[in-house]
């Protein structure tokens, strides 16, 4: 299975680089049945996220013809000071600007080639896509989560629901070829879980053995009987 994580101006760095090593070291553990790399719409270039500046480079472009899988992250906010501040009469000095920043961050990405690209994959049923934390507001601003299950920041479950989704307060929520996750760390729990999805528990837990982490929250999947009220 190879694995292309998307990146996009403005992308939360925790939101790449937690299932990257994960997948990573899976893909080792596996024998190479898994392989992941960085990619943008636009191709190889340096991408530059929303954290201090912080950039990395995409090592090619977004291509649904050696995708098995692509993974969208959220975006991150910037502190009062730096490039691109939030006026400094509008929020306290230090504090984040994350409840209107990060979402004119995501819906940048609907002025870029990114949401046509995502459609192509969603309508692919060789294709699976997954997000972390606000990754599933990028579909879902483009169009592309209406009537689907999904989760993302606790913060942004109410705009998820606006846009025709089916908003789950999980950790992980699984709707077959659509996998997101969380809040910001629930790519860690993200990418052990599509480990023993598509690879196995072993592996899966192989992996987390190796990064100490002990995975946390609901796996939420439209299978059994539906609740009652509780």
């Amino acid at each position: 299975m190879h694995i292309q994580i998307v990146l996009f101006d403005g992308f939360d760095p925790l939101d790449v680089v937690a299932p990257y090593e994960v997948l990573y070291a899976g893909g080792t553990a596996s024998g190479g049945a898994v392989t992941v790399e960085l990619v943008s719409a636009e191709g190889p270039r340096e991408v530059i996220s929303g954290t201090g500046g912080l950039a990395l480079r995409a090592a090619g472009a977004l291509d649904l013809e050696r995708a098995d899988m692509l993974l969208v992250p959220g975006a991150s906010g910037r502190r009062v000071g730096e490039p691109g501040e939030v006026p400094e009469e509008e929020v306290g000095a230090g504090e984040w600007k994350q409840d209107e920043f990060i979402p004119v961050l995501l819906g940048r990405t609907l002025t870029t080639e990114l949401p046509a690209l995502l459609k192509q994959a969603m309508d692919d049923p060789d294709v699976a896509v997954a997000t972390v934390c606000g990754g599933s507001l990028v579909l879902a601003m483009a169009g592309l989560l209406e009537g689907r299950h999904a989760t993302t920041h606790h913060m942004g479950l109410d705009m998820l629901d606006a846009t025709g989704a089916h908003a789950v307060r999980a950790r992980i929520v699984d709707d077959g070829d659509l996998i997101s996750g969380a809040g910001v760390t629930s790519g860690l729990d993200l990418g052990l879980y599509l480990l023993e999805r598509e690879v196995g528990p072993r592996v899966a837990h192989a992996v987390e053995a190796l990064f100490s982490h002990e995975r946390r929250g609901t796996v939420w999947r439209a299978q059994g009987p539906a609740p009652t009220a509780l």
